[in-house]
């Protein structure tokens, strides 16, 4: 069987298997397809999931030789996973020489996709449990309020201790200052004069009026004795 009637029979065998998704671009000189690659949980819709149209072109001399493999278009694959995607399916075409290879090559893309997809999903979770996980830390220290060591409780004592003092010493000399009137006159005798020196600063004596108890007492007792 030569190389043509291979490629014939193949593109007539892929056909059936990916009936309605493979596109075929041309046939002559060569043949040039597409076939859609997806990961199981691919959804056009919800946009989920990953999708690779890869495109593949004959050789003259295929399944002798390699085939051409390149992007038609993908979703959810950035430039660099493309790359990586295709390294790996060149790889393979490699260890197949000699055999058609695409309905191989398909697979091993499928189960690359679905490695790559079930990797950024665990760390996508693994990200979001983190963010959890540092939410409720936070939201944990804010009641704990800060963790207490013996160094940071020795610490914490001696500043205590020294405040303790410094208050009682303020709190002593604020009563000394607030004493009573009778902690004062107490305290200063001179207070005790005070009356009469005030009296004294007008330089004369108090003079008593004699004549305004001089009535006769006898008249006071007259009239108590009436009164009864």
């Amino acid at each position: 069987m030569d190389h043509k009637e291979e490629q014939n029979n193949e593109i007539e065998a892929l056909d059936s298997i990916y009936c309605g998704e493979m596109e075929i671009v041309t046939t002559e000189p060569t043949f040039i397809f597409i076939i859609p690659v997806k990961s199981d949980d691919y959804d056009e819709d919800n946009e989920v999931g990953l999708l690779a149209r890869l495109k593949f072109e004959y050789t003259p001399k295929y399944p002798e030789e390699t085939p051409l493999l390149d992007f038609d278009s993908a979703e959810g694959l950035d430039d660099s996973q493309q790359e990586a995607l295709l390294s790996f399916l060149k790889s393979q075409a490699e260890e197949n020489i000699g055999m058609v290879m695409i309905f191989t090559l398909v697979s091993a893309a499928q189960e690359w996709l679905n490695n790559l997809n079930d990797e950024t999903r665990r760390v996508q979770e693994e990200m979001e449990e983190k963010r959890i996980k540092d939410e409720e830390e936070a939201e944990r220290k804010r009641f704990e309020g800060t963790r207490v060591t013996v160094e940071s409780f020795l610490a914490w004592k001696k500043a205590f201790d020294i405040e303790m003092g410094y208050n009682r010493e303020k709190e002593k000399d604020e009563k000394s200052k607030k004493l009573t009137g009778r902690e004062l006159f107490l305290r200063d005798k001179s207070l005790n004069e005070s009356d009469l020196k005030f009296l004294e600063e007008g330089g004369d004596s108090v003079k008593v009026d004699e004549s305004l108890f001089d009535e006769d007492l006898d008249e006071l007792d007259l009239a108590d004795e009436n009164e009864d």
